[in-house]
């Protein structure tokens, strides 16, 4: 007797395969006769490992206007209403904004997200919310939390401390903002120095790195140099890493080795690279995208990240990772349907490896954990923005949906309509 099965779903790689879970884990995968206490129809739909969000800032999401709109549409703009806004925020605020979203992520199936805290404020109180935050939400969404120095380790003054302080907490991962200090060299040193404490205290690294259209914006060389250093691997990410966009083809090509070296991964941010960067370009305008397929095709592991949701930096929004792929495939031109169905994994599979999440997939012992779509294959779910027919978390089905489907009346072609062609 399992719990749950889903029935007859197709699996992303196409197999078509029922699930049994017990519990919180998966118990089977194939043709399965079992009973079980409910049972899924999931015939000609996709089932997916839930969607992952390596980057995003949830102390500041859904705030959008607050204090007041970032007329500039920039990202020195958006840092500047955030350090007014953080300043008057409340402890309550915050975790009652944090967890709408997660609401709203978990409708989505997305069901884990790491997010920058800001560490820059003495009082900490994103810190304290976001922790409440984590709390809360653990039975159903894991949320990974990154100690993040906003204003610059160096340039603010109690900046390391603080970072000290927020793992001290219980902050799971050493952030950073080097482009954000007051020279490169101070830049450089806040990357060892970041790699340093997240060596020694055995933690992951990701750091905010040449979110710029400045191309002479080279921390990635140096936070690769430090990752191979101490070892870190796959527990270290560089964020945004937007100057990659604009640099000459020759250094970026001794800078790609050295990065696929260091089994560092990247995070790109489709939605908010393009939204935010550019901005004092004329034309040919720049849209900020690092080298996503270059990378890949040396083997890095790049994920998708969503970044923000109605906050000072981006008006719009709705935590669907869909939306981030969709994007992102656009951007980086990524529309074989191999590259399509890799945007897919990117935020589901890659993402997961980003985070260093166990357990998530749709094998045996896996967590019981999945998403089942009206799609019938990754890149219609894409193409679709397909709709989140049920989310299941550690075991328990917390969302469910109506397909997207709609009613003509018109003549000589009523009946039903589907934007689907596949399943």
């Amino acid at each position: 007797m399992f719990d749950l099965i889903v029935k007859g779903g197709t699996l992303p790689d196409g197999q078509v395969a029922d699930i049994g879970l017990q519990g919180d884990k998966i118990a089977a995968v194939g043709k399965l006769e079992a009973e079980a206490r409910r049972v899924i129809d999931a015939t000609g739909d996709l089932v997916s490992p839930p969607f992952v969000d390596p980057h995003f800032h949830m102390d500041a999401t859904l705030s959008y206007g607050l204090p007041r709109v970032n007329a500039s549409g920039t990202l020195l703009e958006g840092i500047s209403l955030w350090g007014e806004l953080r300043d008057i925020a409340t402890v309550e605020d915050m975790v009652a904004r944090a967890l709408r979203y997660c609401d709203w992520a978990v409708s989505m199936g997305l069901l884990a997200i790491r997010t920058h805290v800001d560490t820059t404020p003495d009082h900490l109180r994103g810190v304290t919310a976001m922790l409440e935050v984590k709390r809360q939400v653990a039975p159903y969404l894991d949320l990974q939390l990154v100690a993040f120095p906003q204003d610059g380790l160096y340039r603010s003054p109690t900046g390391r401390a603080n970072v000290l302080r927020a793992l001290d907490m219980g902050v799971d991962v050493v952030g950073g903002i080097p482009h954000f200090e007051r020279t490169m060299e101070e830049g450089a040193a806040s990357v060892r120095d970041m790699a340093r404490l997240a060596a020694e205290r055995g933690l992951m690294l990701d750091l905010h790195c040449d979110e710029t259209d400045d191309p002479h914006s080279r921390h990635v060389e140096t936070l690769a140099a430090e990752v191979t250093r101490h070892g870190l691997g796959a527990r270290a990410a560089g964020s945004h890493l937007t100057s990659m966009h604009s640099m000459d083809n020759y250094y970026v090509s001794k800078l790609l080795p050295l990065i696929a070296e260091s089994g560092m991964c990247a995070i790109p941010n489709p939605l908010i690279n393009i939204t935010l960067q550019g901005r004092h370009d004329s034309f040919p305008k720049r849209r900020g995208l690092t080298r996503v397929k270059e990378m890949q095709a040396l083997g890095i592991t790049v994920g998708w990240g969503q970044d923000c949701v109605l906050d000072p930096w981006y008006s719009l929004g709705t935590a669907d990772m869909l939306d981030v792929a969709f994007m992102g495939l656009h951007v980086a031109q990524m529309t074989h349907p191999e590259e399509m169905a890799r945007c897919f994994r990117m935020v589901t599979e890659d993402n997961a490896r980003i985070m260093g999440l166990a357990g998530h997939g749709l094998k045996v012992g896996d967590q019981a954990s999945l998403v089942i779509l009206d799609a019938g294959d990754p890149v219609e779910a894409l193409r679709l923005r397909a709709a989140r027919l049920f989310v299941v978390s550690k075991g328990r089905v917390v969302a469910e949906a109506a397909r997207g489907d709609a009613r003509l009346d018109l003549p000589g072609r009523g009946g039903m309509v589907r934007r689907r062609v596949k399943g």
